[in-house]
């Protein structure tokens, strides 16, 4: 196709009321176009590289075994009442008696749809994801689609009958995560850092986080090594030696962006009887 047939057109000026960098880019070249805070269209050039993003992603993700699924994103009051969830400050409440949210995440979704089909250890391993559309109370929406209140999420879960599959299952995630990142570029750019589990678990989790500088998140890494963790768990660190492999050098800070995947082994978080989940999401 001719760039003169195309239905977005490139602009000279990137608009005057957005902020992020990223943003300002992809919308001048014809890629997104901004409806308001957080929230964008996707144009057909933007549309593509997404096309192919989540191709790479479906390639990785049948490749450990995992089946994909569709979640609805209108989830009843009901499951998020079970998880305790009902007052997180980041979910979008609508209906006329605002009994519905707009789901965020779905471990809630998903452990109850796997209740009416793994009745048995015998049904288990099993693995489901999906790449679908998240809605986020986004307080801080100005980092263009670092930080949005409307997005696209893959998420994964999985369910084990014991700790020791499940932590097996984490680790062929976690090098599923690497291949899709070294398939799209991003390998040098790219940490596994330890963080905290936030609203999806008590339990740490690990990011991978991309070094950009226009990031809003802090990495304390080694230089020696291999260790990363994000400084909202680091405290301190900054003038330590490493704590896994004891060097003298002193791990250092660099802003990073957002993390671009999140793996988390929490077989407790939304538990089953008898088998149990675990989750990653990117």
């Amino acid at each position: 196709m001719l760039q003169s047939q195309l239905f977005a057109k490139m602009r000279k000026e990137a608009p005057k009321d957005e902020e992020s960098k990223n943003a300002r880019l992809l919308i001048r070249a014809g890629f997104i176009e901004k409806l308001s805070a957080g929230v964008y269209s996707y144009l057909p050039l933007g549309w593509r590289v997404i096309g192919r993003i989540t191709a790479i992603i479906r390639e990785e993700m049948n490749a450990i075994g995992a089946e994909e699924l569709m979640m609805p994103a209108l989830v009843a009051r009901e499951y998020w009442q079970k998880s305790g969830r009902w007052e997180t400050d980041v979910m979008y409440k609508v209906g006329e008696e605002k009994n519905f949210g707009l789901g965020w995440t779905h471990e809630e979704v998903m452990t109850a749809i796997a209740t009416r089909f793994i009745s048995s250890y015998q049904d288990l391993p099993r693995a489901a994801y999906q790449i679908q559309t998240k809605f986020r109370n986004e307080p801080r929406a100005r980092s263009g689609l670092l930080r949005g209140r409307e997005f696209l999420m893959k998420d994964l879960y999985s369910f084990h009958a014991d700790q020791e599959d499940l932590f097996g299952y984490y680790d062929r995630v976690i090098e599923a995560y690497w291949k899709i990142i070294r398939r799209m570029g991003l390998e040098k750019f790219t940490k596994l850092t330890e963080a905290s589990g936030g609203e999806f678990t008590k339990e740490y989790t690990h990011e991978f986080q991309v070094f950009s500088e226009a990031g809003e998140d802090a990495v304390i890494h080694c230089g020696s090594c291999d260790f990363a963790q994000n400084k909202e768990i680091a405290a301190g660190l900054e003038s330590k030696p490493c704590p896994k492999c004891g060097g003298k050098r002193a791990p250092s800070k660099l802003r990073t962006s957002l993390s671009s995947a999140r793996a988390t082994a929490s077989p407790s978080a939304f538990p089953m009887r008898p088998p149990r989940g675990r989750k990653s999401r990117s």
